[in-house]
């Protein structure tokens, strides 16, 4: 893991295109800005996981269990 100090206003670079920035700090809180393009999903970890834990279970579907599921017009 790579640690870097930085302070209010002031950035890191990941790779060309994702520019993160410390937008606050108070307390024991930091607020990130991040600018990344949109085809790169930036999510909170916790969030990450859920997604993750959802796109799992819904590929263990098997046919016969989708019931009253309705096709797109």
């Amino acid at each position: 893991m790579l640690v870097l100090s930085r302070h209010i206003d002031e950035s890191i670079m990941i790779g060309d295109d994702v520019v993160i920035t410390v937008v606050d700090i108070r307390g024991d809180k930091v607020r990130l800005g991040i600018e990344a393009p949109q085809a790169i999903p930036v999510h909170r970890q916790e969030v990450y996981e859920a997604i993750k834990r959802e796109n799992q279970k819904a590929g263990q579907i098997q046919p016969g269990e989708v019931r009253n599921v309705r096709r797109p017009q």
